[in-house]
């Protein structure tokens, strides 16, 4: 009941950027290839900012087993909402505009970049309505309301699909404000105590996500150095595994919503919390390899929704098994980081990325250098994020891990309820 709305919350925003993919490979491949850094560096540009929204929804989940009730989650999304303003929004820009996707380009790739930059520069201007969206739809999941944020997202993205994506997201806006209005949300300048409780939360989170963006990032690096047709190819894949591994989102969502309860709640039971997570990870496997096959089938049997190319249909063609399997994998993975999320573990998963990252650029490197093409790249992927399945699993069912360790559990509420 809670995960099937949150699916959609996920979906709808890869899914525009696939449709931009599907509509520009129509009609030309010089501009299907000038959108693959333009949509990476844009998606992935806010995926790095993720992290406020999901330390956003933590917070409000956690304060609501302690208790706190509806007072607290108010500050924390107060406080998010001007963090998310102050600093943030006047960062993205400045990157948009004046980087763009310049440093994804050699100098006989020149012809592709104003299509990139002005594609880039246009989607820029929705940032200020695209974080506050990120910050109250967190705080709705995070109150275990999915269907507010569903309600908003249906009318915005009807709104989307002719064109005009900034009324879009002023409704979004609009929605999550007026069903927090009654209890008196605004924007306040949060204290000192407060932007520590949030950096302690986030700094973690976003050496997570900037890993993560880094490491699809420098594959498209590399995919640039190896032509227009390869460049095409490779955008139409990515762009369609974020879409769809956006589907695994929701597991993560529902142990950040539902798992503090069992770890921190006044009625605190961890073999709940152990039934929950063994839950979502078969409900992973499950969505995983129906994903897989799905996701899979588009490429290989309906490759002209994207591009007449046949070029390029060869080269998507050659990467479907690595791709099958990075499909089948992410939810699982979801599952497990959700609930080290949820458990505040954010030490460790911010290293286990770190390492995961690095690692995994190294075999990027080796596949470069070897000349394994599109399909080395999308195999050092499949490294990537089995790294991380078998990092976060090992942490998860550890003896001293806060599943299993009362210790653990309660020292971290001690210090929610110091803090």
């Amino acid at each position: 009941m809670f995960t099937g709305p949150a699916t959609a919350l996920w979906i709808c925003g890869p899914l525009m950027s696939l449709i931009d993919t599907a509509v520009i490979g129509q009609g030309s491949s010089i501009e299907l290839a000038a959108l693959g850094p333009g949509t990476v560096f844009c998606d992935d540009m806010s995926y790095i900012f993720m992290f406020l929204s999901i330390a956003t929804s933590n917070m409000v989940a956690t304060s609501l087993t302690r208790q706190d009730k509806m007072e607290c989650s108010i500050k924390y999304l107060s406080c998010s909402c001007w963090v998310g303003l102050r600093h943030f929004d006047a960062s993205i820009h400045k990157i948009l505009w004046f980087m763009g996707p310049n440093c994804f380009y050699r100098s006989k790739d020149v012809h592709i970049l104003p299509a990139a930059n002005t594609y880039v520069q246009i989607r820029g201007l929705a940032w200020p309505a695209i974080l506050i969206g990120w910050v109250t739809q967190s705080a709705s999941l995070g109150m275990k309301d999915s269907w507010g944020p569903l309600k908003a997202l249906a009318v915005a993205s009807a709104v989307n699909a002719i064109g005009d994506i900034v009324f879009c997201k002023i409704l979004q806006v609009w929605y999550c404000w007026r069903s927090m209005a009654n209890n008196g949300v605004t924007i306040s300048v949060p204290s000192s105590n407060d932007l520590l409780e949030i950096f302690e939360i986030a700094a973690p989170l976003f050496v997570m996500m900037i890993s993560k963006v880094a490491f699809y990032t420098l594959i498209i690096y590399f995919a640039t150095s190896m032509g227009t047709i390869t460049l095409a190819a490779h955008q139409v894949m990515i762009q369609t595994f974020m879409m769809i591994t956006v589907c695994g989102e929701p597991l993560s969502q529902t142990a950040q919503s539902f798992m503090p309860e069992f770890l921190y709640g006044a009625n605190r039971n961890l073999a709940k919390a152990r039934m929950l997570l063994k839950s979502l990870v078969i409900i992973g496997v499950i969505l995983g390899l129906f994903l897989g096959i799905v996701g899979t089938s588009v490429p290989w049997l309906f490759p002209n929704i994207f591009t007449p190319d046949q070029a390029i249909i060869q080269e998507m063609h050659k990467v479907l098994v690595p791709f099958f399997i990075t499909l089948a994998v992410t939810p699982c993975i979801l599952s497990l980081e959700g609930t080290l999320l949820a458990g505040r573990d954010l030490k460790f998963i911010s290293l286990s990325m770190s390492g995961c990252f690095i690692l995994s650029a190294l075999v990027l490197l080796l596949v470069s250098s070897r000349g394994y093409g599109l399909s080395g790249y999308w195999y050092a992927l499949v490294g990537f994020l089995w790294a991380r399945f078998f990092f976060a699993l090992q942490r998860l069912l550890s003896p001293a891990g806060i599943l299993f360790s009362e210790n653990i559990s309660q020292n971290k509420l001690d210090k929610l309820t110091v803090a």
